[in-house]
């Protein structure tokens, strides 16, 4: 690992403007990811800027929008009883993701950045454009079992691997930032970019800005599920993941939110089949339906075409548990 300055101020400001002085500058909280991505020389900032002293730890509620401060742990949100009963979703995809021990060291603006595990990214011997701009995308062509079926370029076909963020495209998250310039809001569906031409750039978010908290609005879906399908039941990585929330008149369907993770550069919302979804019987009929106009599109590069038939699957069953039939 390459050595690195470190300095861990107490203020937002002082953060701020800590990282706009170093272009090679990272934030750091539970550095369950970065400092992987450091010890192998993927990631090599020369200076970290540990922001733990900051108060962006609390979860609260105020007219029905939940707030989450970006240094939440995993395990508080997925833990918390108000999540737990008012937004099962995220409770579910949060304790999807990762270990208990990495859950209770990640925060929620550490999960928001997650960098892909594609194997190419973590190889320095090998090429990648999202580590190395130019220099190609070994799994283009190379072995892509895990990789994107939606939304890939020439560039770049890795995916992004957080749960969590999964579930906030599908609840319609929108993600606070703070920067030199002052504060915005971000809907999730803006926050993570697909690859196009500069898969370097995972998120819209600019270099010296900094994730203050996540803000949820309430919607009163009745039937929520998770659905996460891997290699093994714990610690392992999406193949394919669907978020489903549906609001129920007795056996009609009125809101739906349908969201797929393991399958594209950023949490992949489904929004022509949640139209598909409003105003239909909950029926395995309707749901097999659904699921193939979610797949529109879709396309395999080798190793990971057994996806395109376990998307929509996973899309029915992940309906189907959620609306109970």
């Amino acid at each position: 690992m390459k050595q690195f300055q470190y300095m861990r101020p107490s203020a937002q400001q002082a953060a701020i403007a800590a990282i706009a002085k170093d272009t090679t500058a990272k934030f750091i909280a539970g550095g369950s990811n970065l400092l992987d991505l450091m010890k192998r020389n993927v990631m090599q900032p020369e200076r970290l800027i540990d922001i733990t002293r900051l108060p962006l730890k609390d979860i609260t509620e105020n007219n029905n929008i939940l707030k989450i401060g970006a240094l939440a742990l995993n395990s508080s949100v997925a833990d918390n009883p108000m999540v737990v009963e008012k937004y099962p979703l995220l409770s579910q995809a949060l304790n999807a993701g990762a270990s208990a021990q990495l859950r209770n060291m990640a925060t929620v603006g550490g999960n928001l950045m997650q960098r892909t595990r594609c194997p190419y990214f973590y190889d320095t011997a090998m090429p990648c454009n999202k580590r190395n701009p130019g220099s190609g995308c070994g799994a283009l062509k190379g072995y892509n079992r895990m990789h994107a079926i939606f939304g890939a370029s020439q560039h770049c076909i890795a995916v992004n691997p957080s749960d969590m963020n999964v579930a906030l495209v599908a609840l319609d998250a929108v993600v606070h930032v703070a920067g030199p310039k002052g504060l915005r809001m971000v809907p999730i569906q803006d926050f993570h970019r697909l690859p196009g031409d500069q898969p370097e750039n995972d998120t819209t978010l600019h270099k010296n800005e900094l994730i203050t908290e996540v803000t949820i609005p309430y919607h009163p879906f009745s039937h929520v599920h998770y659905l996460k399908i891997r290699d093994r039941a714990s610690y392992a990585f999406a193949l394919v993941s669907v978020a489903v929330a549906l609001q129920l008149d007795g056996k009609k369907i009125i809101q739906a939110r349908l969201a797929m993770g393991g399958v594209a550069h950023k949490p992949w919302r489904l929004s022509a089949a949640e139209q598909a979804l409003i105003g239909n019987p909950v029926a395995l009929e309707t749901f097999e339906r659904v699921a193939a106009i979610a797949m529109q599109g879709a396309k395999g590069y080798g190793d990971n075409d057994f996806k395109l038939e376990l998307g929509p699957k996973s899309i029915v069953e992940a309906l189907r548990m959620a609306s109970g039939i």
